[in-house]
């Protein structure tokens, strides 16, 4: 799924108010990321292309080919630290060694942050994250043990879209047997859809959610969509209260995370009408990651997420009615068991020929503009290498034709957005951000008109 313009990793970083020592960093990361065998091994190709590729420890391994210092240049602050993030985003990682690195960056503010780098073949976004919290400490002299699967571990491992994929446990197992048996019959399946109206006529929940799926129209053609280069922009908000956003919930009815999806709707809305381009009955469709994980499962290397299609209802001018919508739609996904299958899907496809794997991702790329994901992280601060670790960001590799990623991240009772973009599609991702706050905060005023007082405006879009 891996593209030379569309790099198949996750990025992330670790802001700090102050210097960390190197040694300390790099003994920290050998300690803790080198007991999961997979930070230690490399992936293979077969010989003469013939097979899977494989993975092998790496005879040659070398912590210090994965943990490296480098000085921000001036002035040090977050425009340059997210050009940095965005030059290492079009980068490609060395495929002669194991695939992950992290970057102690030296002269940002009065601290420093820590800028990791890990390829999507190892785990998907939330085993990654989960990795890279078992790093942190609760406190900064805390002795280090082995990664813990408290209730507070397993509260990480959810994620807000997880209520759909309750009812839909048993459905695995028969979309990887009706995927399977789409490959054996060739592509006919994938090059003609009209087949899958077959599968919608057989009437399980599963077979329909497949057929529904593989009839899913393209995305609108928007300026968020088109030909991907290899210059990538990154960008991240400034901290958002997590109270400001449950308040606002509680006041119409919604989930936080029906409130963030509708800024972020909002936020793409302004962005186009700058851009000049038409908004009317827009909707623009974002992929969306399912973790398939129980809660209650320790922490585990591999990539086990589903997908489900959710259309941003960007057409909708009055930011409550926004809202209500998005709800409204994403009720409507909750229940159903489109994350499984397309979790059999992209089991089926990676065990098939190339050239099916590859039509696949192209004709799924066609189906959405963007990704968007939401991760909870710790709700308490906490320390990496004895520093308290004051901001977290990470950004979602996009696959195939997708130029457009978005994250969303709580943190020790904050929300952060992340951004990352195609530099030829949108080259000023930070403008998003800031009418992400825009949208937050006309949330804000249509509280306050209700309920006076009762929360308060949210500041600056970049710290």
């Amino acid at each position: 799924m891996e593209l030379p313009n569309n790099l198949m990793m996750i990025s992330g970083v670790f802001v700090f108010d102050q210097m960390l020592a190197f040694d300390r960093v790099r003994a920290t990361l050998e300690q803790r990321m080198l007991i999961f065998d997979r930070f230690r091994q490399r992936v293979v190709e077969p010989r003469f292309g013939i097979g899977s590729p494989r993975w092998e420890f790496d005879p040659q391994f070398d912590i210090a080919n994965h943990v490296h210092r480098i000085a921000l240049p001036a002035p040090g602050d977050q425009t340059a630290l997210q050009d940095l993030v965005s030059d290492m985003m079009g980068t490609p990682l060395d495929y002669t060694k194991p695939l992950w690195q992290f970057h102690l960056v030296e002269g940002y503010g009065e601290g420093c942050a820590l800028v990791c780098r890990l390829h999507h073949c190892i785990a998907d976004g939330i085993a990654l994250m989960r990795v890279l919290l078992s790093l942190t400490d609760d406190t900064p002299d805390a002795p280090w043990s082995p990664p813990r699967n408290d209730e507070e571990e397993q509260q990480r491992s959810r994620n807000p879209f997880r209520l759909v994929t309750r009812p839909a446990s048993a459905a695995f197992g028969a979309t990887r047997r009706l995927t399977e048996s789409a490959w054996s019959g060739g592509k006919e399946l994938v090059t003609n859809p009209s087949h899958a109206l077959d599968l919608a006529r057989q009437g399980t929940d599963t077979t329909m959610a497949l057929g529904r799926l593989l009839l899913m129209l393209p995305d609108r053609k928007t300026i968020l969509k088109g030909p991907l280069g290899v210059p990538k922009q990154a960008a991240w908000s400034a901290p958002i209260p997590l109270p400001t956003v449950k308040t606002i919930g509680k006041a119409t009815g919604a989930t936080v995370n029906d409130v963030l999806l509708a800024c972020v709707a909002g936020a793409l809305r302004s962005y186009l009408l700058v851009r000049e381009q038409p908004v009317e009955d827009l909707n623009v469709r974002a992929v969306i990651p399912v973790n398939l994980r129980p809660p209650d499962a320790a922490i585990e290397l591999g990539n086990r997420f589903g997908l489900i299609f959710l259309a941003l209802p960007v057409g909708i001018e009055d930011p409550f009615d926004r809202l209500m919508e998005l709800k409204r739609r994403m009720d409507e996904l909750k229940g159903t068991p489109e994350a499984v299958v397309a979790f059999g899907i992209l089991n089926a496809i990676g065990m098939a020929p190339t050239d099916i794997e590859n039509l696949v991702v192209d004709i799924f790329g066609t189906k959405a503009t963007a990704v968007m994901t939401n991760v909870p992280g710790p709700r308490h601060q906490v320390y990496f290498a004895g520093a308290p670790i004051t901001q977290l960001m990470f950004w979602v590799p996009q696959s195939g034709r997708l130029g457009i990623g978005v994250s969303i991240l709580s943190y020790n009772n904050e929300v952060l957005l992340g951004v990352a973009t195609d530099q030829g599609l949108i080259p000023d991702p930070a403008r998003i951000v800031a009418f992400y706050h825009e949208e937050i905060n006309a949330l804000v005023s249509l509280v306050e008109d209700v309920q006076p007082g009762l929360i308060e405006p949210v500041g600056e879009a970049i710290s």
